[in-house]
């Protein structure tokens, strides 16, 4: 709120209601600090881009509030469908929408399930072990970035290429 800096005396309320818990890993807090920003600049009549939009969002989650995460949550909530994002090390992001076709789009829709395991975990606390490691240079914490990295770029590959089954695999 005091990023739209108005000078509205009048009272506004915000409630969030959510069928996802915390912990599931599926982008919520994210999410939910995008969608807010979004609201407010439109409730105060202050577009902002949806590159502005991430951007704020990133700032307020890692700079704010010192939580250890990534940007990738926030930027995929602003800019929503399938892209793929490069975080580059001067903190600019490119975002290249993936080219899919309607039928492969439409056979990930039938195709594609999503479950409730029951378990949550802290991502603060892995994602706050993960940075630790990275900065000591830890081989093995190196190595699973790489893998997580390469198998992105497996998975846009394989859905611009309408190989789901590779993909699924």
């Amino acid at each position: 709120l005091k990023f739209f800096n108005t000078n509205d005396s009048s009272k506004i309320e915000i409630t969030s209601i959510s069928d996802i818990p915390g912990g599931t890993g599926l982008g919520s807090s994210g999410s939910f600090t995008t969608a807010l920003i979004n609201a407010l600049s439109h409730y105060y009549k202050k577009p902002l881009s949806k590159n502005e939009i991430a951007n704020l969002a990133c700032d307020i989650e890692i700079n704010k509030l010192n939580e250890p995460i990534g940007k990738q949550d926030q930027y995929i909530a602003a800019f929503g469908g399938f892209s793929c994002f490069t975080f580059h090390r001067d903190d600019t992001v490119s975002i290249e929408p993936l080219k899919i076709s309607e039928d492969v789009l439409y056979d990930l829709e039938d195709n594609l399930l999503l479950f409730f395991t029951g378990f949550s975990r802290s991502a603060s606390s892995i994602l706050k072990d993960q940075n630790l490691k990275t900065k000591e240079s830890d081989n093995t914490m190196i190595d699973n970035l790489h893998y997580v990295k390469e198998m992105g770029y497996r998975s846009k590959k394989f859905l611009e290429e309408g190989d789901l089954l590779s993909f699924g695999s």
